[in-house]
């Protein structure tokens, strides 16, 4: 009689539940959280590229050197990372995302002569500038103690010099 009541018993059948569920239920909320800050940390760095090749694209053509693919500038060079990284011209800012150091991003210059009219014709190129990144990604599961260091953010952007 004893085990029959035993088996009729329905106090603990919620709290059972619960432990079957509760793993599945925090790697959903933890990978949906993870998943929206992996695109938030995209989307801050893919406009940061592309707000520094739209800000190199409108430096002047003395800038930039064709025939070694640089900018010829330091300062332009600086204030085109600086525009990637913080959104600001020159030192200060808050940088976009966290762990973004200036030495990861890179500045090129590519140059076409097909199109040596109109705006390019005095110059007989058409200076292009590439802003590139490889950011590493500031994981949130990084910081519960899971190995993320390879997770890597990549983005680049690439604009004509208008020498406005």
């Amino acid at each position: 009689m004893c085990a029959l009541s035993f088996i009729r018993e329905r106090s603990g059948t919620a709290a059972a539940e619960l432990a079957l569920c509760l793993p599945m239920m925090m790697a959903l909320i933890f990978g949906s959280m993870e998943g929206g800050n992996y695109l938030l940390t995209e989307h801050k760095v893919i406009k940061g590229v592309r707000d520094g090749a739209r800000y190199a694209g409108r430096l002047s053509f003395s800038n930039y050197d064709c025939a070694s693919g640089t900018v010829v500038d330091s300062t332009a060079r600086d204030n085109i990372i600086a525009v990637t990284r913080t959104g600001q011209i020159g030192t200060g800012g808050a940088v976009r995302v966290s762990g973004w150091d200036a030495s990861e991003v890179s500045v090129t210059v590519s140059c076409d002569d097909t199109y040596a009219n109109g705006l390019y014709r005095t110059y007989g190129t058409a200076p292009r500038v590439l802003v590139s990144t490889v950011v590493p990604y500031p994981s949130l599961l990084g910081l519960l103690g899971f190995d993320t260091r390879g997770a890597v953010v990549r983005a680049q952007a690439q604009a004509a010099v208008m020498g406005l």
